[in-house]
């Protein structure tokens, strides 16, 4: 009997473009502002933790910004990008700049699922803050009120280690075996079941993950029943 469900964004309930040109663009464009403007007051931890990251202690905020801009367009997912990535979009989800964007198959299928009484949960490795603004300003309405709790790198771990899913089933306070899973990314749907998670892969057109076994792959969340 599932009773969570947790999800991924990224290519799973979103576009991989959507996140990618949009919200890596918006950043991209503002964070050598940024950087500099908030020296000495709320960049002062990106700063530290990227020089630390890189190995570079003598880093100005020019340099850091080059690096984080490096790790931005690899699609290197490490914590003081995204940490610096939910800040500064944050700005635009509330300006009107962004939105959330959703497959057309995602926003009835969390409601009739939170309907019957299942609790929904992000796992993504963006930042909590830009998990909550993605679905609080989704195009065509707030779908934050569907989402019981969200996880990212910092709070949860590396998406493809088993530990990390283990670490979100002790925070939700539910039965690995009673978790249900939705993943594009065939190694997170493998962490998930090596933690005892019951887990299916999602698969969609033009998205850049492709389907492996021996797991279950589906198309569109209607076809997902939980029970």
């Amino acid at each position: 009997m599932i009773k969570a469900v947790v999800l991924d964004i990224e290519g799973t309930t979103s576009p991989t473009s959507s996140v990618r040109e949009d919200l890596y663009g918006y950043t991209r464009d503002r964070l050598p502002a940024w950087l500099a403007e908030n020296t000495g007051g709320a960049a002062d931890p990106i700063l530290e933790a990227t020089r630390a990251q890189a190995n570079r202690p003598g880093a100005d905020a020019a340099e850091v910004a080059r690096i984080l801009i490096g790790w931005l367009d690899t699609d290197v997912k490490f914590e003081p990008l995204k940490a610096a990535q939910g800040i500064i979009c944050a700005e635009g989800f509330r300006n009107g700049s962004l939105h959330g964007e959703f497959f057309p198959d995602v926003p009835p299928v969390l409601r009739a699922w939170r309907e019957s009484g299942l609790e929904l949960y992000i796992y993504s490795s963006g930042s909590v803050r830009n998990q909550k603004d993605w679905f609080a300003f989704a195009r065509g309405g707030d779908l934050s009120p569907l989402i019981s709790g969200h996880f990212d790198l910092s709070t949860a771990g590396p998406k493809r280690e088993a530990s990390s899913y283990e670490k979100i089933a002790s925070a939700i306070g539910v039965p690995a075996d009673q978790i249900l899973f939705l993943s594009d990314h065939p190694d997170e749907v493998d962490a998930a079941t090596t933690a005892g998670w019951q887990a299916i892969g999602v698969t969609r057109p033009g998205e850049p993950n492709s389907p492996r076994g021996p797991h279950r792959w589906i198309g569109d969340f209607a076809d997902v029943v939980p029970n």
